[in-house]
């Protein structure tokens, strides 16, 4: 039997990894993309949100993906938070569903 050599990081890092806007909007496309994908498969809102009560050990595939991106998208909006990185917007309701709509 042969052998294979990979590198994994140490049970006790802790690496922080720097964040710009582009690469949030892309963490948060894909939790909504995983979002949409399970609420097909007939997850509700209160499943969803109990994925992130039960042990990973426990999730099937699709949980562990959405359960990794919220805690991910949860961290950089905590430390944006922190660090008072977040600045406030106005959109017109109507003219957003219209163009979702549209879409």
């Amino acid at each position: 039997m042969s052998k294979v050599t990979v590198k994994e990081i140490k049970d006790d890092a802790i690496i922080y990894v720097p964040v710009n806007k582009t690469y949030y909007l892309m963490v948060k496309s894909v939790l909504f993309d995983l979002f949409t994908k399970l609420q097909e498969k007939g997850f509700k809102d209160d499943t969803l949100q109990s994925i992130l009560k039960k042990p990973y050990t426990d999730l099937s595939q699709e949980e562990k993906s959405f359960y990794t991106i919220t805690l991910l998208l949860g961290e950089i909006e905590k430390q944006a938070t922190d660090n008072n990185l977040f600045e406030e917007k106005e959109f017109d309701a109507e003219k957003l569903v219209s163009d979702e709509t549209k879409n």
